[in-house]
């Protein structure tokens, strides 16, 4: 029998007591006893002690606050128009209907919120919500082309991510990434985000011949953004804006009208993955995977520029001494390729990426992702199962207002900012460059080796760096995501190499 020395549990004793001081629970502060809401809120941020692969628990570990429901509305919105433009792009060369979109939709809406509350609201909580992977839409008609299945597609998608996530990749390519590829990066993204939502708003306007909404719709954006800046509640933007959005539409004359009835969709798998019912596919052949390999890639590839703008817009909204509830890269991969496996064997038609709809608006709303994750996960289930809320969703002049100012003008803000000081503007120019020529993966991955060698940027920086750091590991990346994207045909003037290795 084995006999602890006494000596030993004072030392216990001491660090259970610090434990408990330290804990969330007694740092809590009610926001009665702060000056000004912000204050409070930054409070909050720099007081979580979130656990990885523990049980967060609501009030024990964090607090649902007024702001949470901000980028949960934002998230929901973002969800359903793009997780049905996918569903959309897949089924419309397959020959399906839109009932069949709609019905997969709404299913993928209940598979999310079940991923959302176990990762990111209760073991991962500073894993962002595994979203959609929008920069790949443009690429799924090819995909189809090439006679891709969308279950081998996202299945590989989830196991290059898993790899890339236990390996720690994602988070090494973020420390590879200066201030001016990131910066560059999102004023990229940001600047082609406004862009197209201005012309989709005008498109569906002049579709209806009351070009005029458009523009009264979004001037009245403009000013309403303006005022929140100026009264430091851009927090408030998402809802007021679709508020706005949608009355002056309404008001204006456009026609609108709920049609999606309340129900439950399909919940068996092996209804979408019939070869009569669902996708009419049947399950995948070794050849299906085959055809997909370089898309899954270039998709997971796509993953690392995406996430460090997120987790790069926390950073600058955040206070100091929050790195605990910042956004980690390699936890939000892992989460995101556990969703992406179970969500493709059950049918759906999501592939994953980081939550931007969510994340941002949490950002500039001072909040940590547990609680609002949850938040979103109710809605996801309530925009599923009552229906009528998708139709608002996908609202044009809802939809484009929403998507501008909760993710778009905030990425070209962050982007700004991060070129703001120091030798960062050439890089910035650079990424927008290459990123025009090709896509954003393409323009990060030349940017940082050009960065990292110090041909652009600050040389000081390059100078510090290991040659495996410098040169080694930004030369893989270039090379092989440009190989893969000569291989799908994404290289501007270049044909296609698919063909060559099918035949």
């Amino acid at each position: 029998m084995s006999v602890t020395p006494k000596g030993n549990e004072p030392e216990k004793t001491s660090a259970s007591h610090e434990d408990d001081a330290n804990s969330y629970q007694n740092k809590y502060k009610p926001s009665s006893e702060f000056n000004t809401r912000d204050e409070y809120l930054e409070h909050e941020l720099q007081i979580m002690q979130p656990k990885r692969w523990r049980p967060n628990l609501p009030f024990r570990d964090y607090r649902f606050e007024f702001e949470d429901t901000i980028p949960a509305m934002a998230g929901t919105i973002g969800k359903v128009v793009m997780v049905g433009a996918i569903a959309a792009t897949f089924a419309a060369p397959l020959g399906l209907s839109d009932a069949f979109v709609l019905e997969n939709v709404r299913y993928e809406l209940l598979i999310v919120s079940i991923f959302i509350i176990l990762f990111s609201g209760f073991i991962l909580p500073t894993a962002n919500l595994a979203g959609t992977h929008g920069p790949l839409i443009p690429l799924i008609p090819i995909v189809v082309a090439a006679g891709g299945h969308p279950m081998a597609f996202g299945l590989l998608i989830g196991a290059f991510g898993f790899i890339l996530a236990i390996t720690k990749g994602g988070s090494l390519l973020a420390r590879l990434t200066s201030k001016g590829v990131c910066g560059g990066l999102l004023i990229y993204l940001g600047f082609i985000g406004t862009i197209s939502q201005v012309k989709k708003l005008f498109a569906w306007a002049e579709a209806i011949d009351m070009a005029h909404i458009a523009f009264i719709v979004i001037l009245a954006t403009i000013l309403l953004y303006a005022l929140l800046e100026h009264f430091k509640k851009r927090w408030l933007a998402v809802p007021l804006s679709c508020l706005i959005g949608g009355v002056v539409a309404f008001a204006l004359g456009a026609p609108f009208e709920f049609n999606t009835a309340p129900g439950l969709p399909n919940m068996n798998p092996a209804y979408w993955w019939g070869e009569d019912t669902g996708w009419m596919l049947g399950l995948p052949t070794l050849e299906s995977f085959v055809v997909v390999l370089p898309f899954a890639v270039l998709a997971v590839a796509m993953w690392s520029p995406d996430f460090l703008g997120h987790q790069v817009f926390q950073k600058i909204s955040y206070p100091q001494r929050t790195e605990k509830v910042q956004m980690n890269i390699d936890d939000t991969m892992l989460s995101a390729s556990v969703r992406q496996t179970f969500g493709s064997l059950a049918g759906g038609a999501n592939f994953t990426s980081s939550w931007g709809t969510y994340i941002v608006p949490a950002a500039i709303a001072k909040r940590p992702i547990p609680a609002g994750a949850i938040l979103t996960a109710v809605f996801c289930i309530i925009a599923g199962l009552w229906g009528y809320p998708m139709d608002l969703a996908i609202w044009q002049p809802v939809l484009c207002v929403a998507l501008i100012v909760g993710v778009f003008i905030p990425l070209l803000e962050a982007g700004m900012e991060m070129t703001r000081e120091g030798k960062t503007t050439q890089s910035a120019a650079i990424v927008v460059f290459a990123s025009s020529l090709v896509n954003p993966a393409f323009g990060w991955s030349l940017t940082m080796l050009l960065d990292n060698l110090g041909l652009i940027g600050c040389k000081e920086r390059s100078a510090n760096l290991t040659k495996m750091s410098r040169w080694v590991i930004p030369l893989i990346m270039f090379v092989v995501l440009t190989t893969v994207m000569a291989i799908v045909g994404m290289l501007p003037g270049i044909p296609a190499l698919m063909a060559d290795f099918r035949h």
